[in-house]
């Protein structure tokens, strides 16, 4: 039995607001996608956390994986989870401002969802300035540093970076595990870890009420931003040198780190030994019909890695 004491977690401030709200919400499609957005992506964060403890870094644990690539889904999410918090505040569960608003608060940190929307594909390094651009990201030091360099090797996305636990990672198989609730399409997604991305893991020193393996200076996760900062400022630098910096070639833009998947795509594509489909699954994109993928019972795993090995070499050449 519950204790009525206890502070309202916010799992169970959602399910008395939607208890009361659903009705209103018209179809059913709809009602389905306000409870499994929150199920999905808030609930595994912040469902346990008392509402009154919520904070604008516990909304940001939430949103800043899926803001930039999935941005209609989080923006609709952050929506959700102001509409439940604001639940709670009038039923006296929690006071103060409520965190995950948007206008005066979120907005000066998230990028605006129509901004991010209209930006298309990410700036990219071109295959040309790839090695050479690695090989300055070693120089750096610092969190954000190694997140970027094991993003890059990985070809993985930032948010999955960032959110890396040590329970997802096996050292001794040479294996990340991302399970299904952090990946984009909903599905466990395993990641070949090569010799220099393993060395980039062990190099790291687990911090103490930290599960994330590249933590945050008060142990939670590293922000999108801190990691863009550090590609951001590697094109300053080349740039005050008064060479041109690191540009992408077709929108001469200065390259981002979103845009790294995009350079590996590129390699994989000149390289015919690698299948596109290797590839594709290498990004974690969904591949051919559901029946198709029904059929496909492997991952390719071992001939990944093979290929992220090649992948390093060239970044590494």
């Amino acid at each position: 039995m519950a204790n009525p004491d206890a502070p309202l977690t916010f799992t169970q401030a959602a399910e008395a607001f939607l208890a009361s709200k659903l009705e209103e919400f018209g179809s059913d499609k709809h009602k389905l996608q306000w409870r499994t957005s929150l199920e999905q992506f808030a609930f595994p964060i912040i469902g346990k956390t008392a509402v009154r403890d919520i904070g604008v870094g516990e909304i940001l644990r939430v949103l800043e994986p899926h803001w930039l690539e999935r941005t209609e889904t989080a923006s609709r999410l952050r929506g959700r989870i102001e509409a439940v918090l604001a639940w709670a505040r009038v039923k006296g569960h929690a006071t103060g401002d409520n965190p995950a608003r948007w206008k005066g608060n979120l907005d000066a940190i998230l990028p605006k969802p129509t901004k991010v929307a209209e930006s298309g594909n990410w700036p990219a390094l071109s295959l040309g300035d790839a090695a050479q651009w690695f090989r300055a990201l070693q120089m750096r030091e610092g969190m954000a540093a190694r997140v970027l360099e094991f993003l890059t090797l990985t070809a993985a996305r930032s948010g999955e970076v960032r959110g890396m636990t040590w329970e997802e990672v096996d050292l001794e198989a040479r294996l990340w595990t991302i399970p299904a609730e952090r990946m984009k399409a909903g599905r466990e997604h395993r990641v070949p870890l090569t010799d220099e991305a393993l060395a980039i893991l062990k190099a790291q020193t687990p911090l103490n009420g930290s599960p994330y393996v590249f933590w945050a200076t008060r142990g939670g996760m590293l922000s999108d931003m801190t990691i863009s900062a550090v590609m951001r400022r590697m094109h300053e630098s080349e740039v005050k040198a008064g060479r041109p910096g690191w540009i992408d070639p077709r929108s001469k833009k200065a390259a981002v780190p979103h845009g790294i998947r995009s350079t590996f795509r590129d390699w994989a594509a000149e390289h015919s030994e690698f299948p596109r489909d290797m590839a594709e699954i290498a990004l974690a994109h969904r591949i051919g019909s559901d029946v198709e993928r029904a059929y496909r019972r492997g991952d390719m795993l071992e001939k990944r890695r093979a290929m992220m090995r090649e992948w390093g070499a060239f970044i590494r050449a």
